[in-house]
């Protein structure tokens, strides 16, 4: 290659050099805003190990006072049954979905006893007014789907929707007792067999009280046209003397006939019967098996 020729790859590559590195300049921290823009970074879960305890009111919902009362039943009642029992209230999950971010703090922040890591962990985020329930271990036999949507409608009602977060947070410590209780029995609460509350027991009053009326109304009906000796007759024989009329020639004489048909209705239903029930179960990022439900509050 002559002298001319080497100066000419060396300018070529120069140049191409040049246009790369402005390229990099350009493209570069556009992609980078893009990827963040796709996959934001969901809010960070892991705490300091000194402030970690069963109950971690970040978003400040509680009283000092019922606070420290909450916090020493939750204890109390994870001892009873050798299962963590959590409470985390945040003010935002970030970009998190609740159910991500409940299995990630229980997790990530060494929640959970024996080799199961056995425990429940409620989740309250106060900027979507988000409440899940995360469960492992036997926290995953113990609180069914069934029983999950159970726990999150008596919080509700319990004052979570009206901002009364101590009584419907030791409502959720005390049916959290009771799940486990049954479920060490061997049938945990679930579709069909769901504990029955005050509320219950008075709507069944109700109805078999009005179930009674009715039936007392009937009864009461057909006594009374007992009473009634003289009745309007529907047919000429009842007022016939009997042995007053004599027949002495009789004929059945045949006039028509009339057949109807109708198809049978074919049941098309394919479903089992019963409800479902269980648990359903996911793997979170740590790769632990969770049972879990939720809603809005």
């Amino acid at each position: 290659m002559d002298h001319a020729g080497g100066v000419r790859m060396r300018t070529i590559a120069r140049v191409s050099l040049c246009v790369l590195l402005v390229c990099s300049f350009v493209f570069l921290p556009l992609t980078s805003a893009l990827a963040t823009q796709q996959s934001p970074a969901p809010a960070d879960v892991i705490r300091d190990p000194a402030s970690l305890s069963l109950l971690m009111d970040e978003a400040g919902l509680l009283s000092s006072s019922d606070a420290a009362a909450l916090r020493q039943k939750l204890v109390a009642l994870s001892n009873k049954h050798n299962a963590d029992i959590v409470i985390v209230t945040v003010n935002s999950i970030g970009y998190a979905k609740p159910m991500d971010f409940a299995d990630d703090y229980f997790d990530y922040n060494g929640y959970g006893r024996g080799p199961n890591n056995d425990g429940i962990l409620l989740l309250i985020s106060m900027a979507d007014r988000d409440w899940w329930i995360s469960t492992t271990g036997k926290g995953i036999h113990a609180f069914t789907d069934a029983g999950i949507e159970f726990i999150g409608e008596k919080m509700i009602s319990n004052g979570l929707s009206s901002g009364d977060y101590s009584r419907a947070f030791n409502s959720y410590a005390d049916w959290c007792d009771k799940f486990f209780t049954k479920a060490a029995k061997g049938k945990p609460f679930d579709v069909g067999r769901l504990p029955k509350t005050a509320s219950d027991v008075v709507a069944w009053s109700i109805f078999f009280f009005v179930i009674g009326i009715i039936v007392a109304r009937i009864h009461g009906s057909s006594l009374k046209k007992q009473l009634i000796s003289v009745k309007k007759k529907a047919q000429a024989s009842d007022y016939i003397m009997p042995g007053s009329l004599l027949i002495t020639t009789a004929h059945d004489v045949f006039l028509n006939t009339r057949v109807t048909s109708a198809p049978i209705p074919v049941s098309t239903s394919s479903g089992s019967s019963g409800g479902g029930g269980g648990s359903s179960t996911h793997t979170s990022s740590s790769g632990t098996s969770h049972g879990g439900g939720g809603g809005k509050f």
